[in-house]
């Protein structure tokens, strides 16, 4: 199967059209299937600025990036990658270290980052999270049979893998160790 460019591709009767699951969201099983029929990305088509979105599944992380004003990621090379770009109180772009971050808390408890005021927190405690260095590297790796782009987080058990959806469009898959369901999200290249 080809990557999904907007027009019509092979599916299960029944099933949502690959543009209603990239934008309504389906189960992880539908977005696994849709993610299996995408073309492989090569790792130097990543460098570059993307803008980031959840794509919804009921993973307890649907919506949390977003609520806590996750822009996107940005790779100024194969080798400097920064995997978690937010949008900060001012409106200015800062890169995350996600080593700051309780990842393995928010593994076992997802539902803590739901509690009122946490996304005000997050953004008063962003300059303490920030970092200048990159925190991730592009690889290829092989992902459900398939070789492709993947970003290799530096300093937890994060690795988001790539599939293209169309030459502005990748579908991400999160596998973070410890987490039985993968997360799914879209990058899109920002403007110039």
């Amino acid at each position: 199967m080809t990557a999904y460019s907007g027009g019509p591709t092979a599916r299960a009767p029944g099933a949502a059209p690959p543009g209603d699951l990239l934008r309504d969201g389906g189960s992880a099983g539908e977005l696994l299937a849709l993610f299996d029929g995408l073309a492989a990305v090569d790792v130097t088509d990543l460098v570059g600025a993307w803008l980031g979105a959840g794509v919804p599944t009921g993973h307890p992380f649907d919506g949390l990036l977003e609520r806590l004003g996750w822009h996107g990621k940005r790779f100024a090379g194969t080798e400097d990658g920064f995997p978690l770009v937010f949008r900060g109180a001012g409106g200015a772009l800062c890169s995350v270290d996600p080593g700051r971050l309780p990842l393995a808390l928010l593994v076992r408890r997802p539902g803590l980052a739901r509690l009122p005021l946490v996304d005000r927190l997050f953004r008063g405690v962003l300059p303490l999270l920030a970092t200048r260095a990159p925190r991730s590297r592009l690889r290829t790796v092989e992902h459900r049979g398939v070789r492709t782009a993947a970003m290799v987080y530096d300093s937890v058990p994060v690795i988001d893998v790539f599939r293209r959806v169309d030459d502005r469009t990748l579908l991400g898959v999160m596998d973070l160790r410890g987490m039985p369901e993968p997360f799914f999200f879209l990058l899109r290249r920002a403007p110039a």
